[in-house]
């Protein structure tokens, strides 16, 4: 019966990863970032860049990532190969600089098959390289990839490293689901940016269209689990950039990875038919 079970449970697993990837609405405002708590700018690891060091507001940090960017003619929706980039939008985080900011609730650690595992995710301003010959839009590689550091803690003092994730790079933030082009202006349908995308999913020389398929509704973003910590949950993230970082990060957002209700409810009624199935 042991051998049911496991086969059982691995199914509800399955169909929860699935469930935690459509699109539910909205999302409330305490699923993002509501206060900083430090900022140093840090160097800049590189000569002046057009942004710096005119990007040192880290409130740009807090609440919902940027859907729509640009000034005047230049107005865009947000895509993977148009990130965000005006000084009201993101944050630079210099050589040996660090932006700490904290959720207004404790961003708990998800089992390993809701929602890929992840539990946080980090919006910078990193975008794909448009390798089309007529701005169509093929991912060619990454640009403004820029590695930040994470560390997250519970109370703000004792801090844990997240190891083999930096944030800054994969995935650029999407805007909208329905946005024409990857430079148009004309998106309805906003993404979530509570959803991460499948960190196993492959970019590599897709189309605009197949990106939007590929994120399945989410918003982008580089997905955090805290799992590695032991801790449940965390509510305080610090970014962070070396003080040989060879670039700046730049930081748009921060978002509570939730569940959808329908999630939690298949994982209950997962471990409820599992434990039935013991006692046969």
């Amino acid at each position: 019966m042991a051998r049911n079970t496991k086969v059982l449970v691995a199914v509800v697993w399955s169909v929860s990863a699935v469930v935690c990837g459509t699109v539910s609405g909205p999302a409330r405002a305490s699923d993002f970032a509501t206060e900083v708590v430090s900022y140093y700018t840090g160097t800049s690891a590189t000569p002046p860049k057009l942004e710096h060091p005119t990007y040192v507001n880290p409130l740009t940090a807090l609440g919902e990532p940027s859907r729509v960017t640009g000034t005047g003619d230049w107005v865009s929706d947000v895509t993977m190969f148009n990130p965000p980039y005006l000084t009201n939008q993101i944050v630079s985080i210099g050589r040996g600089g660090h932006l700490t900011v904290k959720f207004d609730h404790p961003v708990h650690d998800n089992a390993l098959g809701t929602c890929y595992g992840l539990d946080l995710i980090v919006f910078g301003n990193a975008g794909f390289v448009d390798g089309s010959d007529d701005w169509s839009g093929v991912a060619a590689g990454l640009f403004g990839a820029d590695g930040g550091n994470v560390r997250v803690s519970q109370d703000g003092l004792t801090w844990f490293d997240i190891v083999g994730v930096t944030v800054d790079d994969l995935w650029p933030t999407l805007g909208y689901t329905d946005t024409s082009g990857p430079y148009a202006n004309d998106g309805a349908t906003p993404t979530d940016f509570t959803i991460p995308v499948n960190p196993n999913a492959d970019p590599s020389n897709k189309t605009f269209a197949e990106l939007v398929a590929l994120y399945k509704g989410s918003g982008g973003g580089t997905g955090i689990d805290i799992a590695s910590t032991g801790l449940d949950w965390i509510q305080y993230v610090n970014v962070w950039a070396s003080d040989t970082a060879a670039f700046d990060v730049e930081i748009d957002g921060f978002a509570d990875v939730v569940p959808e209700p329908a999630t939690l409810a298949l994982l209950v009624l997962g471990a409820g038919v599992a434990l039935r199935r013991r006692r046969q």
